[in-house]
């Protein structure tokens, strides 16, 4: 019995999601929502966003996620000063969630070479760290669990393909998974010597919820539509097909107008639909 094929979706900005609904609303594909992570949308453009996103995505019956703010900290953060505005920040982008019927939010990873370094050498290091993110991410995850949605921790300078899902498991709520870039896995994995792009995937085993499907040349985070870099995309999915359960699979590319190319490429290549 043949695998049934999974169905692809997007993370577009909210002008992107109007110029390509009619694809997405057709088959009711995932859509995650980009235009409230950056750090240039105040509070006060928030409502008017809000009521944006609710006119565009009327009658879609997919499933909806939010890209969570990452720009200019990480959720390891030490100084007290900042963390209330990554608290903030994380949490109002959480109640957008609830606003918009969204049960996923994507959060980056804290970890790259020298933090993993650092974890690697000294278990003070490793109980420090992970206490900063409970510390930072405290109040964000309790909410999330009362809302329903689910944070996804994305690999971004990751070599240890492991540890994301190691800390997730750590803090110890249902509402903490695991997400994977493929770009900037197979970009760490050509820099730095990390896995490939598959063992990523099999890492993340049944926390892995969420996939940023995008290509690269392994040089640079280049966002490249899929089948533009050097990314093994069967063995990419023949990994996501040997999980528990498919995650959600989300284009993410530099070029959202030109969106379906690289979805074209994943469906000719009989991977997904």
């Amino acid at each position: 019995m043949t695998k049934e094929l999974p169905v692809l979706g997007a993370a577009l900005s909210l002008d992107m999601i109007a110029l390509h609904r009619d694809w997405l609303f057709e088959n009711d594909r995932p859509i995650e929502i980009q235009s409230f992570c950056w750090p240039t949308t105040h509070d006060g453009d928030t409502p008017e966003l809000v009521a944006q996103a609710k006119q565009l995505l009327d009658g879609h019956r997919g499933r909806r996620g939010l890209h969570g703010p990452f720009m200019s900290f990480r959720i390891d953060c030490a100084d007290p000063e900042i963390t209330p505005v990554i608290r903030h920040r994380l949490l109002r982008a959480l109640e957008i969630c609830a606003d918009l019927a969204a049960d996923q939010m994507v959060v980056h990873s804290p970890y790259g070479l020298w933090t993993e370094a650092e974890i690697a050498t000294s278990s003070v290091a490793a109980a420090i760290s992970f206490e900063r993110v409970r510390f930072v991410m405290g109040p964000v995850i309790e909410r999330a669990e009362r809302l329903g949605v689910e944070l996804v921790l994305e690999n971004v300078e990751d070599t240890d393909p492991g540890l994301r899902a190691r800390l997730a498991e750590a803090l110890g709520s249902p509402a903490v998974k695991l997400s994977l870039d493929t770009g900037h896995a197979q970009m760490m994995h050509h820099r730095c010597g990390a896995p490939p792009v598959d063992a990523f995937a099999l890492a993340g085993g049944a926390a892995l919820r969420h996939v940023h499907l995008q290509d690269v040349d392994g040089f640079a985070d280049r966002h490249w539509h899929p089948g533009e870099g050097n990314v093994p995309w069967k063995a990419v999915f023949a990994a996501l097909h040997r999980l528990p359960q498919m995650p959600r699979l989300l284009l993410e590319v530099a070029d959202p107008r030109g969106l379906r190319q690289g979805a074209d490429h994943l469906i000719g290549l009989g991977l997904a639909q």
